[in-house]
């Protein structure tokens, strides 16, 4: 069964930085593009960040304009989202996805989800 497991979510205070992990099973990163959604609290969930394995570029979608970087370590089947400088409005559930292209990187074309991982950031 395909597993991706997000871990390091939490409290930071703004202008902190966070890191969150992704650790999958049952799936091999050359197989998918991986990345990494967000949903607000009332609003629409939003790709943030994907990344291909295979050919080893990142795709362009970065809706914070440059505070999230996306890296993975395809051996130990592990994604990661560094966050920094952050705002009340990054409060957020993050999700870990696998999808077929980095091109279009939304709701519809994800295979697989991770379970969420909270973070928020007082006002």
């Amino acid at each position: 069964e395909v597993q991706l497991v997000e871990s390091g979510g939490g409290l930071v205070q703004p202008g902190g930085s966070l890191r969150l992990s992704c650790a999958a099973s049952g799936i091999r990163f050359d197989d998918y593009s991986i990345g990494w959604f967000r949903q607000a609290p009332g609003k629409e969930r939003e790709g943030i960040l994907c990344m291909s394995e295979q050919i080893g570029s990142t795709c362009p979608t970065d809706p914070v304009k440059g505070r999230f970087t996306i890296s993975s370590d395809k051996a130990k089947k592990m994604l990661s989202l560094q966050i920094d400088s952050l705002k009340p409005e990054d409060a957020a559930v993050n999700y870990c996805a696998a999808g077929e292209s980095c091109t279009g990187w939304h709701n519809n074309t994800i295979d697989y989800w991770g379970q969420g991982a909270q973070v928020t950031v007082p006002s």
